[in-house]
């Protein structure tokens, strides 16, 4: 491929990323992980606004659906060992540099959550990476996930008046990884903890009940789920144990998931990750944020897996993909070295 890198911001501990439609225009969200800035950038990486100096502490961003300039974001989600005060807010836009943010519901140690709709119905869906804590790097007490249906008017929740969650899957230690994944066309979550990987569907109608299939039983910080080989079935790209150094593919072999390839080195803190198509072909794209610190994308050619070298010594937090002008770019939040970054993508 060839790589064109465009450092777009220096943002201390820059940590999440999302799209957002502000004015009818796709814009992009860039969070910290401290206390700092919230930043809007227009798509080609030029800072259009600050949506708030603090309080940070933004694992996850997602634009409100039919909602142009409103979103749902973390705040005060600083460390696995310092999250007691974690909660969703909701993030309106009332004009330039000028936005509106309430709570929508507090919930500690909320690390990922997405909106996922079905027939209509939006659903929240959020997870806690623990429960709580009585020291540092205490992980006795295993986190949940949590559901709601999402209304589509907000504008009634704040501190006082908060959305009620309820638990769909309790005792889930170190629930770190969260993608989404298009299954027979529902948008459903996989969701990554000590237990395993598992994928989360959507009820299919509004006092429905979640679907929760396993898929590994293997301790994993992250996976994706798409069809890597091209050959009609879904494979698992995974990071494993939580923040871990191991990058693999599990494969599905009479209905059930086996390891069939595994990066030839320890990748440390591996975090990063995006699966989906890439230059027209289907890629897992993995950065890690300890020893070498590298971007990488993993494709398969036909014979076997492939790993191509995106950016070196940038210690990635996240990822994200989107398409301008029908050239593909990732955005990355290399947190290691307070940059963020935008590479434009191209075959050669």
């Amino acid at each position: 491929m060839k790589i064109t890198k465009k450092k777009i911001s220096n943002l201390t501990k820059c940590y999440a990323i999302a799209l957002l439609t502000v004015g009818g225009q796709e814009r992009i969200l860039v969070a910290a992980e401290k206390h700092d800035p919230c930043l809007l950038f227009d798509l080609e990486g030029n800072q259009v606004d600050q949506v708030w100096d603090e309080p940070g502490g933004v694992m996850t961003m997602v634009q409100v659906p039919g909602h142009d300039g409103q979103f749902l974001a973390t705040h005060q989600f600083y460390s696995p060992n310092d999250s007691k005060e974690a909660r969703i807010v909701v993030v309106t836009r009332k004009g330039q540099g000028q936005w509106d943010v309430q709570t929508l519901v507090d919930l500690p140690h909320v690390h990922r959550f997405d909106i996922l709709t079905r027939n209509g119905v939006h659903y929240l869906i959020a997870c806690a990476l623990k429960s709580g804590h009585d020291y540092k790097e205490d992980w006795t007490k295993p986190g949940a996930v949590y559901a709601a249906v999402l209304p589509d008017d907000l504008s009634a929740f704040n501190g006082d008046n908060q959305l009620e969650l309820t638990c769909i899957k309790d005792n889930m230690l170190k629930n770190h990884g969260y993608t989404r994944c298009v299954e027979d066309g529902v948008v459903t979550a996989i969701i990554s903890a000590d237990s395993g990987v598992y994928q989360f569907i959507p009820p299919a109608s509004a006092d429905g009940g979640w679907t929760i299939n396993p898929l590994i039983g293997e301790a994993a910080s992250d996976a994706v789920y798409l069809d890597l080989d091209g050959d009609g079935e879904k494979e698992l790209g995974v990071l494993s144990p939580f923040h871990g150094d191991v990058i693999s593919i599990w494969k599905k072999k009479d209905g059930a998931f086996s390891k069939v390839w595994q990066f030839e080195k320890p990748a440390e803190f591996t975090h990063a990750i995006y699966g989906g198509d890439l230059c027209g072909k289907p890629a897992f794209v993995v950065g890690h944020r300890k020893g070498e610190r590298n971007l990488m994308a993993i494709t398969f050619d036909g014979s076997g897996y492939q790993v191509e070298v995106i950016d070196r010594d940038c210690g990635p937090a996240n990822v994200f993909h989107f398409v301008r002008d029908g050239v593909d770019v990732i955005l990355a939040t290399n947190r290691e070295i307070d940059e963020v970054a935008m590479y434009t993508l191209e075959e050669e």
